[in-house]
């Protein structure tokens, strides 16, 4: 059987890291379970507090239904150390486009979402080599790849 799961990242502004990763991906803002008007209400009618509730929205759906749904949990801990999973985004097309073409549609995501508010790290390429990638942050500093 394969297990459902989503994706849970810590963060200190869930709205912003929501958006900008629904723009990043393509995904949608992940509306309130049926019955509720917004998520907060969903949280409060399962018992929470209202000082155990962040703000909302913060989680994201792949609306194709494929991908996991990820949830901007808020965290006022500081981000103090690379992290152990990040995301790829596939902009290049696969191996079966050629380099330069990759390296140009790579290249332009980057800059569509250093427009967003990520920043570049590095380009990751090497002569010889066929695979183009570039290292990037999102807006509160956590690793991801374009390639």
């Amino acid at each position: 059987m394969t297990a459902k799961f989503q994706l849970v990242i810590d963060c200190a502004d869930p709205v912003r890291m929501t958006r900008f990763w629904a723009a990043a991906l393509g995904h949608e803002v992940a509306p309130p379970p049926k019955g509720f008007e917004t998520w907060n209400d969903y949280w409060k009618d399962v018992g929470f507090a209202e000082a155990e509730i962040g703000p909302s929205p913060d989680r994201v759906v792949d609306p194709s239904g494929n991908g996991p749904p990820i949830w901007f949990r808020q965290d006022d801990v500081p981000k103090s150390v690379k992290n152990r999973l990040h995301i790829n985004i596939g902009a290049g097309g696969g191996r079966s486009v050629p380099l330069a073409e990759r390296r140009a549609r790579v290249e332009a995501e980057a800059a569509r979402l250093t427009a967003l508010g990520a920043t570049r790290l590095e380009e990751m390429f090497s002569e010889g080599v066929d695979h183009y990638a570039v290292a990037m942050l999102d807006p509160e500093g956590n690793e991801f790849d374009i390639n």
